[in-house]
């Protein structure tokens, strides 16, 4: 389940650096954040659908290497944008 391109255009401005930035990590793990709350949401539906769960998984792993990515390169972006996404309880 991928989000709108006006979605899109709104995490960019939201979470770039300047409004072209579409390659940040910033900007990138924003989106997968939307697309992995709108496969949640699709999961409250339709539990047994396991095909999207598959693709749940990878983008939740492709999430997480962005985010050590992240951390590794800048400590306080990254705590940044942990605390703006509100991903750790």
């Amino acid at each position: 389940m991928s989000i709108s391109n006006e979605d899109k255009k709104k995490l960019v401005q939201a979470y770039g650096l300047n409004p072209n930035d579409t390659g940040s990590p910033e900007v990138q793990i924003a989106i997968w954040t939307a697309e992995i709350n709108n496969l949640i949401e699709h999961f409250k539906t339709h539990a047994k659908d396991t095909h999207s769960r598959l693709g749940l998984m990878k983008k939740v792993s492709r999430r997480r290497h962005l985010l050590d990515y992240l951390k590794n390169k800048s400590e306080e972006r990254y705590q940044a944008l942990i605390k703006k996404l509100d991903l750790r309880k």
